[in-house]
C-alpha cells in the first residue's frame, strides 16, 4: 500500500515538472522574434543604427580636420602680427619725421627718406598688411574708429571725411583700426518763427 502511494506521488510530482517546463518555454519564447521577418527587421534597424554611428562619427573627424587645418593656416597667416603692430608704430613715426623735414633740406635726402616711406609699404604688402585710409567711404565699425562728427552739405550721414590716423589689416584682421571723422546728419530746420497753422476745420 505504502509503495503504491509513492509511486502515485513521484507520478504526480513528474507531471507537475513538465507542466512547469513547458509554462517556462512558453514564456521564454515571448520576447524572442516569432519569425523571419521579425528578425530581419530587427537586424536591419542595429545596420541602420550602426550606420548612423559611423556616419556622426566620421563627420566629426572630418570637422576636427579642417579646424586642425585653419588653425595651422591662421598660425602662418598671423603669427607676425605682433611684429607688425610694431612696424606699423615704427612706420607712423617715420611718416611724421618726414611730413616735419625742413624745406630746405637737401634734395637728396627728402628723396631718400621719400623712397625708405614707399619701401616700407611695399615690404607691408607682400607680408599681408595693407594700409586702411577710407576717405569718402562709408563708416564700418569693425575698422574705423570715430573720432568726431561734423555736419558736412552733400555728404551723407556716416561718410568719413576726414583720416586722422591711417588704420591696417593683416590678411583682412583688423591690426588697428583708422581714426576717422565723419559727416553728422543734417537736423530739420525749425519752422519759421510766427507761421502758426490755423485748424479751420469744425
Amino acid at each position: 500500500m505504502t509503495n503504491k502511494m509513492n509511486e502515485d506521488q513521484n507520478t504526480d510530482n513528474q507531471n507537475t515538472e513538465q507542466s512547469e517546463n513547458v509554462v517556462n518555454l512558453d514564456e521564454a519564447g515571448t520576447d524572442a522574434p516569432q519569425t523571419a521577418e521579425d528578425q530581419i527587421a530587427a537586424l536591419q534597424a542595429e545596420l541602420l543604427d550602426t550606420r548612423d554611428r559611423t556616419m556622426r562619427a566620421l563627420a566629426d573627424a572630418e570637422n576636427t580636420r579642417k579646424r586642425a587645418l585653419k588653425d595651422r593656416d591662421d598660425a602662418g597667416k598671423y603669427a607676425v602680427a605682433n611684429f607688425a603692430r610694431d612696424m606699423i608704430a615704427f612706420g607712423d613715426n617715420f611718416a611724421r619725421a618726414l611730413a616735419a623735414m625742413p624745406e630746405d633740406a637737401p634734395p637728396a635726402v627728402a628723396e631718400g627718406l621719400s623712397a625708405m616711406d614707399k619701401e616700407l609699404l611695399s615690404t607691408f604688402e607682400r607680408h599681408g598688411i595693407r594700409k586702411i585710409e577710407p576717405l569718402d567711404e562709408i563708416f564700418d565699425a569693425n575698422f574705423h574708429e570715430v573720432m568726431f562728427e561734423a555736419p558736412m552739405p552733400g555728404k551723407p550721414a556716416g561718410t568719413i571725411i576726414q583720416v586722422i590716423e591711417a588704420g591696417y589689416v593683416l590678411n583682412d584682421r583688423l591690426l588697428r583700426a583708422a581714426k576717422v571723422g565723419i559727416a553728422k546728419a543734417e537736423e530739420p530746420s525749425a519752422p519759421p518763427a510766427g507761421d502758426h497753422t490755423v485748424d479751420i476745420q469744425g
